[in-house]
């Protein structure tokens, strides 16, 4: 179904693409040793896997735009597109507030903000960084997932926990994700035996079909990253990741997705080296709070991992809160045991907004805790005391708008005059952190967030605040997702305009060729919902098509 979606979104989008200067950069491109710049007067196609080689550099002028190729135009025979810097190479991508980088996909028309949405996902690979720091693995080295392991360079780890990868600021990676195999897909953004020595800051990641950004040891140091409508975790560590955070941002899609973070300690569990960084100002959104059917815990702590979050927002999740593992007696080390030491730490956290569950429990049915099957403790008491000795509380942040949807509602800021400026935890020493005063990952008293203008949560229409993007009515049109999908025969979505107007509906197969049409008019202010009968369609994937003269937008549906 993948090359059937690629197929038609190549149908709808071909024509901006081939129009635009472009360079075809292929494996071959960067051999070992070389120094490579890409400018930003190129726009630079990925075929297949790239690989920056032993010892080479890579920089890459800000405002760059680099796409991957979609799996049927690969002429390597890869099954999909990423770049992947060698763990004795560098990359130095630093772009600006005003001229971003922008890995996406091939079909995607950077000058128009409404051809793809949040829906849009696996359309490429995605960015990965590997390092020789070290690792909390069954050996030291390990080889990064979703590359075939045939390939010999994908291995990372080593002994320098201060190694240099390069630079990466002020940039957004789109639409990634592309499926290997069935379940195998790539995350937005690996970070492979990564060292305190790389630069991370500014990074964004959009509509990734696995994982937004994860952690495989090392110890990188990650400031100011939004993870939006991906379609597994937000934010994944394992393999004995111990580095630092500040600003990280989640918010999940309302059709996919699966916890905000996922956290894994090492492999075997009782490794010398396990995870255990730092997260100061963190804001996870879920799929909502009435979305029980996508989604996952918040906060999920396993595999023997510590790790510390401090003045943090979770709220809108559709089901539990937190799970710390908590194996059997007898069973070994487990998360549990990383609390009761001390290592792992939850303090001066803001919960609110968790499905249908009210109290501070593991309750299966009104609790906000998730407890382990055949848990030591059941009731997950030892959590329950942690949270309330450690000036947690379940309140309200009050945060400015939360949508999914590119109508510009999203607003991650927290009321100044809420919970999020009281009791907060004293900021470290280390030169890393930024003290501030508030918990989250947004200023409540700026004027906008320091997600303005560079990423596609703003440029797209998400965002309340717009810093200079040129608009096209935005919200002029709202559309939910399509519901039940996949479908048997007839589905629904609703429609709501902020004027008069009439939208085209059409269902378009999976060549691209209408087989269904009828336009609606929308009444200013008041959300239809429109019914499509599709009985008379075989098993496949289709997509339907909204539009009129303010408004683009596709959504696929599956039938079976």
């Amino acid at each position: 179904m993948r090359a059937i979606l690629v197929s038609f979104l190549l149908f709808l989008f071909s024509s901006g693409l081939r129009s635009q200067n472009t360079v075809t950069v292929k494996d071959a491109d960067i051999g070992p040793n070389d120094q490579v710049t890409w400018t930003s007067d190129n726009v630079y196609l990925l075929d297949g896997y790239v690989f920056v080689d032993s010892g080479a550099t890579l920089t890459i002028e800000k405002g760059t735009v680099i796409k991957g190729l979609a799996s049927n135009n690969i002429s390597t025979g890869d099954p999909a597109s990423a770049l992947i810097v060698v763990s004795t190479a560098k990359i130095y991508a630093n772009g600006t507030a005003a001229e971003p980088i922008i890995f996406t996909a091939e079909i995607d028309d950077i000058n128009d903000p409404f051809d793809l949405d949040e829906s849009d996902r696996g359309l490429w690979g995605g960015l990965i960084l590997l390092g020789s720091a070290p690792l909390g693995n069954s050996s030291p080295i390990a080889t990064i997932e979703g590359i075939p392991s045939t390939e010999s360079r994908i291995k990372f780890g080593g002994n320098n926990s201060n190694d240099n990868s390069g630079s990466l600021t002020y940039v957004s990676i789109r639409h990634g994700g592309a499926e290997l195999s069935p379940g195998d897909e790539i995350n937005g953004l690996s970070l492979g035996g990564v060292g305190s020595g790389t630069v991370l800051e500014h990074i964004e990641i959009f509509a990734n079909k696995d994982d937004g950004i994860e952690f495989f040891g090392g110890s990188p140091m990650l400031k100011w990253a939004a993870v939006a409508f991906c379609a597994d975790d937000g934010f994944d560590w394992d393999l004995g990741y111990r580095g630092s955070g500040q600003f990280w941002f989640c918010i999940q899609a309302l059709d996919d997705g699966d916890h905000a973070a996922e956290m894994d300690g090492a492999k075997p569990d009782g490794n010398t080296i396990y995870s255990n960084p730092t997260v100061y100002n963190a804001t996870y959104f879920g799929t909502g709070i009435d979305n029980q059917q996508a989604g996952g815990i918040a906060l999920l702590f396993r595999d023997a991992t510590a790790g510390k979050y401090y003045n943090s927002i979770f709220t809108d999740f559709g089901n539990k809160m937190i799970q710390v593992e908590d194996l059997p007696a007898g069973s070994g080390v487990d998360s549990r045991q990383r609390m009761e030491n001390g290592e792992l730490i939850l303090a001066n956290n803001v919960f609110y907004g968790f499905g249908n569950y009210s109290t501070l429990s593991a309750d299966l049915n009104t609790g906000y805790i998730q407890f382990t099957s055949g848990a030591e403790d059941s009731t997950a008491q030892f959590l329950i005391d942690h949270f309330n000795n450690n000036n947690n509380v379940i309140a309200d942040p009050q945060i400015g708008g939360i949508s999914r949807l590119p109508d510009g509602g999203l607003d991650p800021r927290p009321s100044a005059s809420g919970p999020a400026t009281q009791s907060l935890a004293t900021y470290p020493t280390d030169p890393f952190f930024t003290e501030v005063s508030y918990k989250g990952a947004f200023d409540p008293a700026a004027n906008g967030t320091w997600a303005d203008g560079w990423t596609a949560l703003s440029s797209y229409g998400y965002l309340k605040t717009f810093v200079g993007i040129e608009k096209k009515k935005p919200a002029a049109y709202a559309m939910s997702e399509i519901r039940p999908n996949p479908a048997r025969g007839t589905v629904y979505f609703t429609l709501q305009s902020a004027e008069n107007n009439s939208a085209d509906i059409e269902v378009l197969n999976g060549s691209g060729r209408v087989i269904m049409q009828r336009s609606v008019k929308l009444n200013p202010g008041s959300k239809q919902q429109i019914e499509l009968d599709l009985h008379a369609f075989s098993a496949g994937v289709y997509f339907v098509r909204v539009s009129s003269e303010a408004f683009h937008v596709s959504r696929k549906v599956f039938l079976f």
